[in-house]
């Protein structure tokens, strides 16, 4: 029985995009144990996952290096057959390479990729082709395996749809308005506008964390729609998912709220500010679609990942984009 561990630590939508290499890997080895290590926070994500054996967590909150410690104590301990590390920081590569794992898998870009037993190359885009990060990801495994697409997939539990029932009793969209990243973020009186033209008969579910509670009330708010509801802070991870699945159409960011709708092969509208899709990490359900501006600006995309601030100062990239582009959506 074959005993595999996958390292991804970083955010929630990461740790999302990574779920098609536990689908190919029990697709491959059934009876394989497969295990997952990623930050603290993230773990419900996985929250009694049928192809899981364990997850682990690292807690970097506090006592950040002697947790680390004691994960690569924990991790000698289970003997892997095959570590496959899906992130390029020193952290993951120091633990993949102390593992003691027969294998070890990694992306080249990885500083301790030397010490790998299989170092993949990491391409962001070429001449050819701008890869999906699902795709980037599922390359370190097919040499165990093969060059087939596997999908990205979460397990709600009957629990977690049962909770959300409640508010399927209508039809409905789901929008989530924030992002941890400024110039990601559709600005705030982009969203009040889209919202005042929703027509009144559709439900309006607000999406996100806590920290995320204000922006919605000032949505709600100030938009002066009724049949608004804010759930942000209110749903687990699964619970959002479960949420997301039914929704009429959900509208979100280039930010973690899409891959949660992409696990679920829910209806997805991204909006790309400052970002675009050709840097792999679009939407991936069979109804999905993007929307950006139409204007070409020479400052666009302003870097693989959003920035605090528009340097330019005039944030184009997403004042530009019309509210008709999201209302033909709805």
């Amino acid at each position: 029985m074959k005993k595999f561990l996958i390292i991804q630590t970083a955010s929630i939508g990461d740790v999302i995009l990574a779920t098609p290499i536990i689908e190919k890997l029990h697709h491959y080895f059934p009876e394989a144990k497969i295990d997952f290590l990623l930050k603290k926070g993230n773990q419900s994500l996985f929250k009694a996952h049928p192809f899981l054996n364990k997850v682990i967590t690292w807690d970097k909150s506090r006592k950040k290096y002697l947790n680390y410690i004691d994960i690569i104590n924990f991790v000698r301990d289970r003997k892997y057959d095959y570590v496959i590390n899906i992130q390029r920081f020193a952290s993951s590569g120091f633990l993949t390479v102390l593992s003691g794992a027969k294998k070890t898998i990694g992306f080249n870009k990885n500083p301790f990729s030397l010490f790998f037993s299989k170092s993949v190359k990491h391409t962001i885009k070429n001449k050819n082709e701008t890869p999906h990060e699902v795709d980037r990801n599922l390359k370190l495994i097919e040499s165990l395996t093969d060059d087939k697409k596997f999908p990205v997939k979460l397990y709600p539990s009957k629990k977690d749809f049962a909770k959300t029932s409640q508010y399927k009793t209508f039809q409905y969209i789901c929008i989530a308005p924030a992002s941890l990243w400024f110039t990601k973020q559709y600005p705030v009186e982009k969203w009040i506008e889209f919202v005042r033209e929703v027509p009144a008969e559709m439900r309006i579910y607000f999406l996100g964390s806590a920290s995320d509670s204000d922006i919605c009330n000032q949505i709600i708010e100030q938009s002066g729609r009724e049949n608004c509801l804010n759930l942000s802070g209110k749903l687990s991870f699964l619970e959002t998912a479960a949420l997301m699945k039914d929704a009429r159409m959900n509208f979100v960011n280039d930010s973690a709220a899409q891959h949660l709708a992409s696990a679920m092969n829910a209806p997805i509208s991204t909006i790309y500010c400052s970002t675009v899709p050709a840097f792999g990490f679009g939407p991936l359900s069979d109804d999905s679609a993007v929307i950006e501006t139409n204007e070409i600006l020479d400052c666009r995309p302003c870097g693989l990942h959003g920035l605090e601030t528009c340097k330019k100062k005039h944030f184009k990239c997403a004042t530009t984009i019309r509210t008709e582009q999201l209302l033909f959506r709805v």
